[in-house]
């Protein structure tokens, strides 16, 4: 046998073998990727799944939106066909079937999303925060439980590798020792300020749509990290102080808001606001013998006792299941995931329901509200 047909044969096995790995990835890959309906494009959180589907990381079966000029301004930037888009999340399901509804309406309208997605066995996205009230909160609960549906919420925060890393130092190595404050700034200069759509501006500083102007959309994030952090715990009380700082600009909201949490050991402290002089998004955890800081999605801060130094450091990139929404959702509908109490968890977040309508209840009487 020549040299040169020992060469040619090695190299047509090596093809081959190239090949079929290919496929075979290409296979997996398609048995992976989610479909996924779309509720709602009124949330800016939209263009993140929109985003996905351009680099072919889902598929997107439906697309249930009212606003005609939402339509058309999604069509165009994204080539999306007509058949797509449904009127409405009811007559959708009455035409696909996803493995997931991905909500990215107002707030108010989770439940309907719900309601229409339980009945037909078909699992539930949402946009922080769950709901707007804890009765519709504990609505949406009963309905997941009773058609045994996974029922999630996805907080941006939630993927920052820098806060699970931090969890991790905490509860796992226990840098720090036992929790005893908390403190997490979330917010930026204002929705009008940043230039977020009309259409998110418009229910985002509505009470009723939203719930509250920044208390719920920047309170939340501190409330579901604490929660957490507490290993799925209540506090024992809340108490909150709001401000109209920019009446004219949000004339119908709170914008700016500062929420206390009383554990039994820890204190809780969520500043949340659109009247930021950037960009926040940050978490500090005082423990008995140390401190960790979030400072950012990937970089962290940490001060041990009896060190004199700050200790900062980049967080550890994350496992692919936890990377982001869309990876987490998959293992979760696979049962690869319980998620029990983390960050998605709807035990999670329907404690956070509870604390944002206990702050609203606070900031309006100037008292303190008990967890029951």
């Amino acid at each position: 046998m020549s040299n040169s047909y020992q060469v040619n044969l090695k190299l047509i096995f090596t093809v081959i073998l190239f090949l079929l790995i290919v496929s075979g990835f290409s296979k997996h890959n398609a048995q992976t990727k989610l479909n996924v309906a779309v509720a709602g494009l009124s949330h800016d959180h939209v263009f993140s799944i929109m985003n996905s589907y351009e680099k072919n990381e889902v598929n997107i079966i439906g697309i249930a939106e009212s606003n005609p000029e939402l339509i058309e301004r999604f069509k165009k930037r994204y080539q999306l066909v007509d058949s797509l888009f449904f009127p409405d999340i009811v007559s959708l399901l009455k035409k696909r079937k996803p493995d997931a509804v991905l909500a990215y309406n107002p707030i108010s309208e989770h439940l309907s999303i719900v309601e229409a997605a339980a009945p037909l066995g078909i699992s539930v996205m949402v946009e922080k925060p769950l709901a707007v009230t804890v009765k519709q909160a504990e609505r949406m609960a009963q309905l997941a439980r009773k058609y045994k549906i996974h029922l999630l919420t996805n907080y941006e925060t939630t993927w920052y590798r820098s806060n699970q890393e931090a969890y991790l130092n905490i509860k796992n190595q226990n840098l720090i020792g036992d929790v005893r404050k908390m403190i997490v700034h979330d917010g930026h200069e204002g929705p009008k300020e940043i230039g977020v759509s009309k259409e998110f501006l418009e229910w985002l500083t509505d009470p009723e749509k939203n719930g509250a102007g920044a208390l719920a959309d920047f309170g939340c994030y501190g409330a579901n990290l604490m929660t957490w952090i507490m290993d799925g715990k209540a506090p024992i009380s809340v108490s909150a102080i709001t401000h109209q700082i920019k009446p004219n600009v949000y004339p119908k909201v709170d914008d700016d808001a500062t929420i206390l949490l009383e554990y039994p050991d820890a204190t809780g402290i969520i500043e949340a606001s659109w009247n930021w002089p950037f960009s926040i998004k940050d978490m500090e955890v005082f423990g008995k013998t140390g401190y960790i800081q979030a400072i950012n999605d990937q970089n962290l801060r940490l001060k041990e006792n009896g060190k004199s130094d700050y200790k900062t450091y980049k967080a550890k990139t994350l496992a692919a299941p936890y990377a982001n929404s869309l990876s987490y959702l998959a293992a979760v509908l696979r049962n690869e995931i319980q998620p029990v109490n983390d960050l998605s968890s709807l035990e999670n977040n329907l404690i956070v329901v509870k604390i944002l309508e206990a702050a609203k209840i606070s900031s309006k009487t100037g008292k303190k509200v008990l967890i029951k």
